[in-house]
């Protein structure tokens, strides 16, 4: 009874982080499912938009400009990724990594150190782990919770114009794409950038809501990411069959997974050993397809061998 008490007493927080982790779950789902690439730029962006925003606001900034100024800076991170890829024919993975590992120096530039706190009872701020059980537009599940309807709403539009079809034509089948005259490198930079630009924004949200920004926040979130993305799969895949609702699904798998977290936690679990938690529920998830699979065609298998027999 006091565990689930204690469960419910954080359930507010760990929706909150789900639906923040969520927009950034999404970016992943960019380029894990619609581009079918390997990015692994997101560890960095993601802490870029959190220096950047952190930085402005610290320097009175309007809080929605500094959000956009963190969500171009990963467009930029997306660009490098991209481009790199695209012009230098290096693996987008390794793209990623070299990304990422330049980022890290950059972020320290952008902070002039490793971390840059923000004074939470003097700061205005757009969500704030304070308000997290306030009934008001602050608290950071109504907040984020309007935000992540509206983002999944101009995704949708964009996804059906003709540059968002073509980038989703480039993930499908890159060959057939070209054929039919499509860029498909110029598509490659753009979902990429598209990417890390959500992922950043996302970036740019948990520093409010923590309160700070670190050039290490963003190290195992391509995992936190990818967890989402296959726990959302794996729970709403098929229920939910529009691309909107395909979105939405993400940012479930997201609060779900933080679910799991903090019942993990509140059960006792040792907290050094989240990464390999994490590292165990994506494991998981995405073995589950797999296994249905097998265990359909032995169901088959059988089903033949018994005919046979008879």
């Amino acid at each position: 009874m006091e565990i689930l008490e204690q469960l419910l007493g954080a359930l507010p927080g760990t929706v909150s982080q789900g639906l923040i982790w969520g927009i950034m779950a999404i970016g992943v789902y960019i380029t894990y499912r619609i581009l079918d690439v390997a990015d692994l730029t997101v560890d960095g962006s993601f802490a870029t938009g959190a220096a950047v925003a952190v930085v402005l606001i610290l320097n009175g900034c309007n809080l929605w400009l500094a959000m956009f100024a963190a969500f171009v800076a990963g467009l930029l991170a997306g660009a490098i990724t991209g481009l790199l890829h695209t012009m230098m024919g290096i693996p987008p993975i390794l793209a990623g990594i070299l990304t990422q590992l330049s980022l890290y120096s950059i972020n320290l530039k952008i902070m002039g150190k490793a971390n840059q706190s923000i004074n939470v009872n003097q700061t205005d701020l757009l969500i704030s782990l304070r308000w997290v059980k306030e009934a008001a537009f602050h608290n950071p599940m109504i907040t984020v919770g309007v935000v992540l309807i509206v983002l999944i709403a101009l995704l949708y539009w964009f996804f059906g114009t003709e540059m968002g079809c073509g980038i989703r034509a480039t993930g499908i089948n890159q060959n057939m794409s070209r054929a039919q005259g499509i860029n498909t490198n110029r598509n490659k930079v753009l979902g990429i950038m598209l990417s890390n630009g959500l992922v950043a924004f996302s970036g740019a949200f948990l520093a409010q809501y923590q309160g700070f920004a670190d050039v290490k926040m963003g190290q195992g979130a391509i995992v936190i990411g990818l967890a989402a993305v296959i726990i959302g799969e794996a729970l709403f895949g098929k229920i939910f069959k529009n691309f909107a609702l395909r979105l939405l699904s993400v940012a479930l798998g997201a609060i779900v997974y933080y679910i799991v977290v903090q019942t993990v936690i509140t059960l006792g679990f040792d907290a050094n050993l989240m990464k390999l938690l994490s590292a165990a529920i994506v494991a998981v998830f995405l073995a589950i397809p797999y296994w249905k699979k097998q265990y359909a065609e032995n169901h088959i298998r059988r089903s033949n061998r018994g005919k046979n027999n008879a």
